[in-house]
């Protein structure tokens, strides 16, 4: 009985916090992580697959835009109409930094030749077992093992909101003479729907190996 009702206290619980978009189960790529700073954190990410699609339009047009092209994919718009798993977060970043790795969430920064958004795949598939997109502006790509420098945030997602952030971990990592590998990146956790306070927001940007 106790073990019922515990059951059936969970699953309303999934309930309420899937209505206010909070990410409960959510798989993320494994990494490694310590502080550099209470506000400031240095992970490391093995090799992971990504479906990912670049789309030429301002960054919250391609952030929509590309989030409905990768999830038809993952939904079983693929070659055998298989569903593959969400994980969090979607990743957005500049066409023109594609030299720069990329993980997981959402993540973006600027450039001029479009934005690719990337979905992390979960860590049982491989690139010889995830289908193939039906949508041949979507495709499958191996992104390595890579260090990053993270700050998290909550709430907005706008430019207005974001560069304050992007300003505070360039600052931090320059007092702690740690090199910029490329151009800062935003990762976003959680559906639009998801409450401003609930949300997980994160500008990130690589860094050295060892850092």
């Amino acid at each position: 009985m106790l073990q019922k009702i515990a059951s059936t206290a969970g699953q309303v619980v999934e309930s309420v916090v899937g209505v206010v978009g909070i990410r409960v189960g959510t798989e993320e790529p494994p990494h490694t992580s310590r502080r550099l700073t209470d506000a400031v954190e240095i992970r490391r990410y093995e090799p992971r697959i990504a479906a990912q699609t670049t789309v030429d339009a301002d960054e919250e047009e391609a952030r929509q835009e590309g989030f409905r092209r990768l999830a038809r994919y993952i939904f079983g718009g693929n070659g055998g109409k298989q569903k593959v798993a969400m994980t969090a977060p979607v990743s957005q970043s500049s066409a023109g930094s594609q030299k720069i790795a990329m993980t997981a969430p959402v993540s973006s920064t600027s450039g001029s030749d479009g934005w690719v958004v990337r979905f992390f795949m979960p860590a049982e598939w491989t690139m010889d077992t995830l289908p193939t997109p039906d949508d041949d502006r979507v495709t499958l790509t191996a992104v390595p093992a890579e260090t990053v420098a993270v700050l998290r945030f909550s709430g907005s997602r706008g430019r207005d909101a974001v560069e304050p952030k992007l300003a505070a971990l360039t600052d931090t990592l320059r007092a702690h003479g740690i090199e910029m590998l490329g151009e800062p990146m935003t990762w976003f956790y959680d559906p639009p729907w998801t409450l401003a306070p609930f949300r997980r927001n994160e500008v990130v940007v690589a860094v050295p190996d060892g850092s």
